[in-house]
């Protein structure tokens, strides 16, 4: 084996050094880009529905930090429909994300498997494929639907940070073509200590 000078030992360790300093700083960076948007979000849309009446809904958001994966985050929305009588109808939906090896683009971590480890769901079994990434300002949410006769749906919600708060754009599609855009402004809440 060849033996390797001392001054070339301190660089490799040196090296090393600096390589592990970058692992380090890069997992903080998946959690550093994500923080901005944590916080709570409120405000209100109006949904054209297929009659052609307008129905208007009340959105919630939260998007926070996962206690046990200090690089995963979650996104909890709730919308909720009035209806003209006064009646409200929530819907609320968690995902979990965890970073993938690419950058900017996280994992839905939706069910745990058999060895305990957060998985994405089946969509050739009907459930929704989910993922995420971050450009810029923009936290992107996208869900993927296969139906039955293998038709498939993209639902994707955009959030922008913007002064006071997010701003939202949904959209979705069926087989490439566009079904519905919506856009708001939700308020970034004060939370309580």
């Amino acid at each position: 084996m060849p033996q390797i000078s001392a001054p070339l030992r301190r660089s490799l360790g040196g090296f090393a050094a600096v390589l592990a300093l970058v692992a380090v700083q890069a997992g903080s960076l998946c959690a550093a880009e994500v923080e901005p948007f944590f916080g709570q979000y409120r405000g209100s849309l109006v949904v054209p529905k297929a009659d052609g009446t307008r129905e208007r809904r009340d959105a919630a958001v939260k998007i926070g930090p996962v206690e046990d994966n200090e690089d995963g985050f979650y996104v909890q929305w709730t919308t909720t429909s009035i209806k003209p009588d006064g009646r409200r109808k929530a819907k609320s939906y968690a995902i979990e994300f965890t970073p993938t090896g690419r950058d900017d683009i996280f994992a839905a971590a939706m069910k745990r498997n058999v060895f305990g480890h957060t998985v994405q769901l089946d969509p050739m079994k009907g459930e929704p494929y989910v993922w995420g990434r971050i450009v810029g300002d923009t936290l992107t949410v996208f869900s993927m639907f296969v139906g039955p006769n293998g038709d498939y749906e993209i639902q994707q919600y955009d959030r922008t940070l913007a002064d006071g708060g997010l701003e939202l754009v949904y959209s979705s599609h069926r087989n490439g073509f566009p079904l519905k855009r919506l856009k708001t402004f939700l308020e970034r809440q004060q939370t309580r200590r």
